[in-house]
């Protein structure tokens, strides 16, 4: 199937209008009556075909990840195609996985055989192929960070509900066991009235942080493996000559990426929405920070801070630099008392326990050390904390075998686009109080960020 009878000039001129969004057509499928491609419906014993859409190192690695849950687990799945602008990276893959190669990625969702695809592209590109795949009847491994704009949290929340395609986004370590025991330690009331959470994601990068190894031969002009389908590349951001840092290092750059808000601290605030009580929306979000280490043609910040309040009463604040490798511990406070799930600050990581410690409150009559809140039943005592064990496994294969099983019990993931969704407003917001040097508040009943408190 050619370019042209995708109608290419057609596709990149309705993919511009996506960044730029629309408070009045929150559901893309809805307003242009699109019928959805209906899916291969699976046996209890079929083979999962998967695509990988986007084949740089985190799709290939991707890629690996899948490949090796299905040759661990009786074949459970395979790749069966690949898709990228950039020659040389889709003729590798192509040739690992022994399949075709495709430039355009509509062309992979236009095979019958595809079940499922993994986004791994920019992130400008995430929430389009996602829309586009669910609308050709496919699952979606989606890689974070979820899309790029607050309108696309809402397209794809509103598109996942209406095609009832299974769409898992890809940080992993929200699969690990941590979370979900302190889940559990919260919703037992170990640690009373919620008060806030903290976490950080910090590295010492020598080299400046995204400053990926440059082909200096790959280009629009380049010929055989060095070719990159530029124009194809930009898709949805607005149009600029070829530029090879922005195509190899875009994480720099604001018109495809938040930077550390939306590659780091998804990480942090994924998990902590599964902590949570429920996943929430926060209120009021400031953020901050500048380029204080590396400076190159980076438009993003190397340090970056933010602090956000949530309406049902409590705040988070999250710390970050790629110039210094000193992590803050990531828990979350309670009146009652701390759980820490990450005493390291890394929240990419599984940790062998998570640390209970109560509040020691001194009552009237009350003997030295005696806690007002009981005997924390359940939960064995230290002296002063309680070590609660965390099951250790491969985080990534854990994320992909749940993805992998959802798709066919047609059961909700484990990070599932609203779970996601939460976070990805809390970081967008986060990424437009920076821009704008002012606090953002959320709108949530009409799905935008305004520069007053709401009034409910």
């Amino acid at each position: 199937m050619s370019e042209n009878q995708f109608g290419r000039r057609d596709f990149l001129k309705r993919t511009s209008g996506l960044a730029a969004g629309s408070a009045l057509a929150l559901n893309a499928f809805a307003k242009a009556k699109t019928k959805v491609n209906p899916s291969r419906i699976l046996g209890a014993n079929d083979r999962i075909n998967v695509a990988l859409i986007g084949c740089g190192g985190r799709g290939s690695s991707d890629a690996q990840s899948f490949t090796k849950y299905g040759q661990d687990n009786k074949n459970a799945c395979q790749i069966v195609a690949v898709s990228d602008v950039y020659e040389k990276r889709k003729r590798k893959q192509a040739d690992l996985y022994q399949v075709k190669g495709y430039t355009d990625y509509r062309e992979v969702l236009a095979l019958s055989e595809v079940d499922a695809v993994i986004v791994a592209t920019p992130d400008h590109w995430h929430a389009q192929v996602a829309l586009d795949a669910m609308g050709q009847g496919k699952d979606v491994y989606l890689e974070k960070p979820m899309c790029h704009t607050l309108d696309e949290v809402r397209q794809l929340v509103d598109t996942v509900h209406e095609t009832k395609r299974v769409l898992q986004v890809g940080s992993q370590t929200t699969s690990a066991d941590q979370w979900w025991k302190a889940k559990k330690a919260i919703a037992d009331g170990m640690i009373g009235k919620m008060i806030m959470s903290q976490g950080s994601y910090h590295r010492n990068s020598i080299e400046g942080e995204w400053n990926y190894p440059i082909d200096a031969a790959a280009g629009p002009n380049g010929s055989g493996d060095d070719h990159i389908d530029w124009e194809m590349w930009l898709g949805p951001a607005p149009k600029r000559v070829y530029d090879a840092d922005r195509f190899f290092r875009f994480r720099k750059y604001w018109d495809y990426s938040g930077g550390i808000a939306t590659d780091l601290f998804f990480h942090v605030v994924a998990p902590l929405n599964i902590c949570w009580d429920k996943p929430q929306y926060p209120s009021k979000v400031m953020a901050s920070g500048g380029k204080y280490a590396f400076h190159d043609e980076r438009e993003v910040p190397d340090t970056f801070h933010l602090i956000a309040e949530y309406p049902e009463g409590h705040s988070l604040v999250l710390s970050s630099s790629m110039g210094n490798s000193q992590h803050i511990p990531g828990l979350i406070r309670g009146h009652e008392g701390t759980i820490t799930m990450v005493p390291h600050g890394m929240f990419e990581g599984a940790t062998p326990n998570i640390i209970l410690k109560p509040e020691i409150v001194r009552l009237p009559g009350a003997q030295a050390g005696q806690s007002q809140y009981g005997t924390f039943p359940g939960y064995k005592f230290g002296k002063s904390e309680v070590d609660i064990p965390v099951d250790q496994y491969d985080m990534m294969q854990a994320h992909v075998g749940n993805f992998l099983s959802c798709m066919r019990t047609r059961e909700k993931p484990r990070l599932d686009v609203e779970t996601a969704g939460h976070a990805q407003v809390l970081i967008s917001l986060a990424v437009q109080s920076y821009q704008e040097g002012r606090v953002k508040y959320w709108d949530e009943k009409n799905w935008r960020a305004v520069d007053a408190p709401v009034v409910a």
